[in-house]
């Protein structure tokens, strides 16, 4: 501890000793200025801050630029090819409407593929008991459906039995 406090005060004795500011006192415009200087210096950004300000400063720029290269290009396109539009449009309508209609084909068969084939890949690994995602529900749904049925059975033998001795009342002969 006091070889600390020794080799602070050697390196306090090495360092030359500034004269402090003069400060006026006299002129409050003066203090105000100082204080907001430091305020403003406790507050200022670092370079990482800055340089990702200036790259955010910098990207919204060139894409403020792109946007408006992209939108006075298809306003100026619109204006140029309208007539031509116009012009072919009954070829285009049906071209369009076939296009759609295939795309739209090609996409729906590609998925049900799709769908055909995941369901089948769950189908092959649920009955080899390789217990896929899922597996548990559809055990858990058959054997609720199990035990409703053999209770619908049980009721329909004594309801059927009950109905039964009652047809034989009504009817005796029967």
């Amino acid at each position: 501890m006091a070889d600390r406090h020794q080799n602070q005060t050697q390196t306090q004795q090495q360092q030359p000793q500034r004269a402090p500011r003069p400060t006026n006192t006299n002129n409050p415009a003066s203090t105000n200025a100082s204080t907001f200087l430091r305020r403003l210096q406790g507050h200022a950004p670092n370079s990482t801050q800055l340089v990702g300000f200036l790259t955010l400063l910098v990207s919204g720029a060139i894409l403020l630029l792109l946007t408006g290269l992209t939108v006075t290009a298809t306003i100026l396109g619109l204006i140029l090819f309208t007539p031509l539009i116009i012009i072919s449009s009954p070829i285009w309508v049906p071209v369009g409407a076939l296009l759609f209609l295939t795309v739209a084909g090609f996409v729906s068969m590609c998925g049900f593929g799709a769908a055909t084939v995941a369901v089948s890949s769950w189908m092959y690994r649920y009955l080899k008991g390789m217990h896929p995602p899922g597996s548990d529900r559809v055990d858990y749904a058959r054997s609720r459906i199990y035990d409703t049925a053999s209770h619908v059975k049980d009721y329909a033998r004594e309801y059927g039995g009950y109905l039964h001795s009652k047809v034989k009342d009504a009817a005796p002969g029967a």
